[in-house]
Parts: structure tokens; C-alpha cells; sequence
């Protein structure tokens, strides 16, 4: 998709420099595949302690 954006340019630089990507493309693109993985993380947690597991930990760890 092509999209116009303003983006500060010290952030821009910042994280140019953090990451190590070459372009503003790689920066946009890894930032948001970054923010689709902590937001479905948060998700995730919320279900914490609210999932019954049913099973047996040790006979799941014996190889077969």
C-alpha cells in the first residue's frame, strides 16, 4: 500500500540507527509487525489463569 506519512525525523533517525535496517520502509514495516506482535502478547496474557488445562505434564515430557 502507498501512503504519504509525516514522521518525526529524530524518531526516524533513532531507529535507522537502533535497528540497523537501511530504509524508512524496513523501519515502518518492522515497527508494525512489532506492534502486531506485543498487542497479540497482551491479548494472550489477558487469559491468564482463566484457561483450565487438563493433563499430565510428566508423561508429556517422556519421549517416545
Amino acid at each position: 500500500m502507498r501512503t504519504n506519512i509525516v514522521i518525526d525525523d529524530k524518531l526516524m533517525n533513532l531507529a535507522l540507527k537502533t535497528t540497523g535496517l537501511k530504509t524508512k520502509k524496513e523501519v515502518v514495516e518492522e515497527g508494525l509487525k512489532t506492534l502486531i506482535k506485543i498487542k497479540s502478547q497482551s491479548k494472550l496474557k489477558a487469559l491468564r489463569s482463566k484457561l483450565k488445562w487438563e493433563g499430565d505434564i510428566e508423561k508429556m515430557r517422556i519421549d517416545k
